[in-house]
């Protein structure tokens, strides 16, 4: 089993990346900087970092602190590192921008299809190798699979549960909280028990991993937040990077972003043990054609 996450782990991220990840755990001070950041970090490139504590309406020392936060050595690094996202195309920026009242139709389209397709690459950027090997080689080797998921988490935990079941991994997705703690308290050390959760701090979902790890099950979380309570308890723990937006059209990039976590984890258990497992999706395959219409 792998340690908890920590920190450090996610140096390598990109920079907003990273910061849109450890935000929920920055102080109100450190927020307000992240706010400002955020929204728009070619601004804030710009700025000194006396010009940015006033405009966040805090000190340098909270701005440095917040760099710190960041793994970096100290502002000038800020401000290098926001200047070169700032240089990205436009497509990609505009993924960060939220849905205003004077948004024409094609904006919409514009700036929906930019978050996610920023969800997908971004996450596929950033997600840790070494940990999703940990996790194919822990569902590999499992007896079965228990996957919590509560709201949009438990589409995204059908999902990988329909998946793993048609390449022989027996695999449940439990979205009730009381069948998922039942399910969790049955488990063994053979077992995996799989959380998805986009916050990382869903109760249920963090209630029913800590069960199954008591019971010695080896626990794998996927999450956008790193430093949240469900990925910090976990012993494998696999990050999306997906932008909220206050209308929330990044609840959809989200599910995204998830799911590439998840299509990237059912292929490397496949790959496994690849004749079995093409077999087994052939089997499956042909077993409900007879219901496609011709």
């Amino acid at each position: 089993m792998s340690s908890p996450i920590s920190q450090s782990d996610v140096a390598d991220a990109p920079l907003l990346v990273r910061l849109r990840g450890i935000r929920p755990t920055l102080t109100p001070a450190e927020d307000r900087v992240a706010a400002e950041v955020l929204a728009d970090a070619r601004r804030a490139s710009d700025l000194t970092i006396t010009e940015l504590a006033l405009v966040a309406h805090t000190s340098e020392t909270t701005v440095l602190r917040f760099c710190k936060r960041l793994g970096l050595k100290g502002y000038p690094q800020l401000r290098l590192g926001l200047a070169a996202e700032s240089a990205l195309p436009r497509e990609q920026r505009m993924a960060g921008s939220d849905i205003s009242a004077t948004d024409t139709i094609d904006d919409i389209v514009a700036k929906v299809a930019s978050i996610n397709s920023s969800a997908v690459e971004e996450t596929a950027q950033q997600l840790d190798r070494v940990a999703l090997k940990k996790a194919a080689d822990a569902l590999a080797g499992a007896t079965r699979a228990d996957i919590y998921g509560i709201g949009a988490s438990a589409i995204v935990g059908a999902d990988l549960q329909q998946k793993l079941h048609r390449i022989g991994v027996v695999s449940f997705a439990w979205n009730d909280p009381h069948i998922a703690l039942t399910s969790a308290t049955l488990l063994t050390k053979r077992d995996v028990a799989i959380g998805i959760s986009h916050s990382g701090a869903t109760s249920e979902t963090i209630e029913s991993l800590a069960a199954a790890r008591q019971r010695g099950a080896t626990t794998i979380v996927v999450t956008n937040f790193p430093l949240s309570p469900l990925a910090t308890s976990a012993d494998i723990v696999l990050t999306t990077a997906a932008r909220e937006t206050s209308l929330r059209s990044g609840a959809t990039a989200s599910r995204i972003a998830a799911l590439t976590v998840v299509d990237c984890l059912y292929i490397a258990v496949a790959q496994r043990d690849l004749p079995r497992a093409r077999k087994a999706v052939a089997e499956s395959r042909k077993a409900v054609s007879g219901h496609h219409l011709a």
